[in-house]
C-alpha cells in the first residue's frame, strides 16, 4: 500500500506537532493531499475507475472543509499550509 505507517508518521511529524498528533488540522490536510495526489495519478492511467473518482471527489471536499475551517480560525496557519503543500484555491 502507498501509505504505510512510517509514511504517515513522517507526514504527521513534518506537518503536525509530533508523530502521534493525528488530529492537527495541518497534518490532516497534508494526509488528504498525499492521498489526493496518489488517486489523481491512478485516475490518469485508469480513466473509467468511477469508484476511485468518487473517492477523490469526497477527499477534495473534506480537505476543502478543513482548509475553510483553518482560514476562518487562523489565517496565518492557513497561508503557511497552502504555501508548504503548494495548494491553489
Amino acid at each position: 500500500m502507498y501509505l504505510t505507517s512510517e509514511v504517515k508518521k513522517e507526514i504527521f511529524s513534518t506537518y503536525g506537532k509530533s508523530a502521534t498528533d493525528t488530529g492537527n488540522t495541518e497534518a490532516q490536510v497534508a494526509m488528504f493531499t498525499t492521498r489526493i495526489n496518489h488517486l489523481t495519478e491512478h485516475l490518469k492511467l485508469n480513466r473509467k475507475d468511477f469508484g476511485t473518482q468518487k473517492a477523490l471527489v469526497n477527499l477534495v471536499g473534506k480537505r476543502r472543509r478543513l482548509l475553510d475551517y483553518l482560514r476562518n480560525t487562523e489565517i496565518t496557519r492557513y497561508r503557511e499550509i497552502i504555501k508548504k503543500l503548494d495548494i491553489r484555491k
